[in-house]
């Protein structure tokens, strides 16, 4: 466990978010589970929880080892109120995604006109693009 620092600094702005709260958004939009990511990095996933809660600080390893993990860059995980740039479409998107390529041409093309569909009444309600 990190030392705690005799020196009185201000806390870090992440942006609205503390360190964990981002690592647990990341985490969420790449569709890991705590235990799926902690198995991605080595540990288990109460020290995942851990650092998720605030509850235990990053080493800089470990802060190397979860930006891995997640695929983001150290800057996009701990540079001060910064968003990442370009959000990855989430595990559980891409899972879909190859399961429909799985199915037979005319079911795809089925899927697909559905998906198409629902986009286009989203745009419709919303007048988003």
């Amino acid at each position: 466990m990190p030392k705690v620092s005799r020196f009185k600094l201000p806390p870090v702005d992440f942006g609205g978010e503390t360190l964990g709260q981002r690592i647990a958004r990341i985490r969420k939009e790449r569709g890991f589970t705590q235990v799926e990511l902690a198995a991605k990095i080595g540990i288990i996933q109460t020290i995942v929880s851990a650092v998720e809660g605030d509850e235990r600080k990053l080493s800089a390893e470990m802060a190397v080892r979860f930006a891995q993990a997640l695929d983001v860059s150290m800057d996009d995980l701990l540079g001060p109120g910064r968003q990442e740039k370009g959000r990855k479409p989430s595990r559980k998107i891409l899972r879909r995604l190859e399961q429909i390529e799985q199915l037979p041409r005319t079911q795809q093309i089925a899927v697909l006109k559905t998906i198409d569909n629902a986009l286009e009444l989203h745009t419709l309600k919303t007048g988003t693009r």
